[in-house]
């Protein structure tokens, strides 16, 4: 017979934050940590680079399948990308939990030993946040980055005759949600995990931006969405070469065919229905190569280096920046426009 969990509402507020703090993770820089009004950061370079995010149950993440380890993760991995693809290292993290008085104190610290996981490895530190009541979990982490002396690598630095560059896979966080929305998810632990705690390079930010990276940011809401803002804050075309994504296409169609219902002759055509099965394949490569082009949430670091520039090992090219001419900015695959949803819209979703 199992035990009742302890719940959030059985626990005073400072009993909560007495299990959580010595599972957060510290820094040379921070100063003062948690349990102040304010924590105190180091800002050697006199600059910091700063952004935010937030993730919100049932829409971001559901928890009958994300655990508490698992929202921490991720909730660190998407903000420590946007630090990275600065070219700046993550120094420290300020944790916002919303949640019901039901939630498992467990929950709670697996998130906390989730953000722990994921920043420790970058030497970011958790370095305070605030605890409120709400009817559903809500994670807004504010995150802050140390330049080192480097000149910050923004998006709108693409030139014409520069390489497109990108570091990390693309499609399995898309591929791995599928599964988990068709009941698949034992069809691809590795592709569900990428979901669950995606685990892009984040170390060839600074790396790419010492390397001389022209402009940089990473996939967040699909290739096509973000290679596109790159582009039309650059004022080029980012033309992204298809045949050179098709390692990360290739890998997804197993996924793509379970959840189509189309794995093989198992879709319900016979060995000899070679048409039904040519079909099923077509499905299974189409949804394949969204995922790679549309699917969000892998943050793969997109980046642009000069012509002829030794690409950090991290990264491979993918696609060329052309001039504009009389195309408006933006992203073609192939040189053509894509034909295809471009990604992520938190509104439109």
């Amino acid at each position: 017979m199992s035990e009742t969990p302890l719940l959030v509402r059985d626990v005073p507020e400072e009993a909560l934050l007495a299990r959580i703090f010595p599972l957060l993770p510290t820094a040379p820089t921070t100063l003062v940590g948690p349990g102040d009004d304010c924590a105190v950061v180091a800002a050697p370079d006199g600059r910091y680079v700063v952004s935010t995010d937030v993730l919100v149950e049932d829409r971001h993440f559901r928890r009958r399948w994300s655990s508490g380890y698992d929202v921490g993760w991720r909730a660190a991995v998407q903000n420590l990308a946007d630090v990275v693809s600065m070219g700046a290292r993550p120094a420290a993290l300020v944790v916002s939990l919303v949640m019901p008085g039901d939630l498992p104190v467990d929950w709670v610290t697996g998130l906390a030993r989730g953000l722990a996981d994921a920043c420790t490895p970058l030497g970011a530190a958790v370095v305070g946040g605030d605890l409120s009541g709400g009817d559903q979990v809500v994670v807004a982490v504010t995150v802050h980055g140390d330049l080192e002396g480097r000149e910050p690598v923004l998006r709108s630095g693409a030139r014409e005759g520069d390489v497109v560059a990108l570091a990390g896979s693309l499609g399995r966080s898309a591929a791995g949600l599928a599964l988990l929305d068709a009941d698949r998810a034992d069809l691809d632990d590795a592709l569900v995990v990428a979901h669950l705690r995606p685990n892009p390079p984040l170390a060839a930010g600074p790396v790419a931006a010492d390397a001389g990276a022209t402009a940089m940011m990473d996939v967040s809401d699909g290739l096509l969405r973000d290679a596109g803002r790159m582009a039309r804050a650059s004022g080029v075309v980012v033309d992204l070469a298809l045949a050179a994504l098709g390692a990360d296409r290739d890998r997804l169609r197993a996924a793509a065919a379970a959840v189509d219902g189309a794995s093989g002759v198992g879709a319900g055509a016979t060995d000899g229905d070679a048409a039904t099965v040519a079909d099923a394949g077509a499905d299974a490569g189409d949804r394949a190569e969204g995922w790679v082009l549309s699917g969000g949430e892998d943050h793969a670091l997109l980046a642009t280096f000069p012509a002829g520039a030794d690409l950090p090992g991290a990264f491979r090219a993918i696609g060329t920046v052309r001039r504009a001419w009389c195309d408006d900015p933006g992203v073609r695959v192939d040189g053509r426009v894509a034909r295809r949803a471009t990604g992520w819209d938190h509104f439109r979703a």
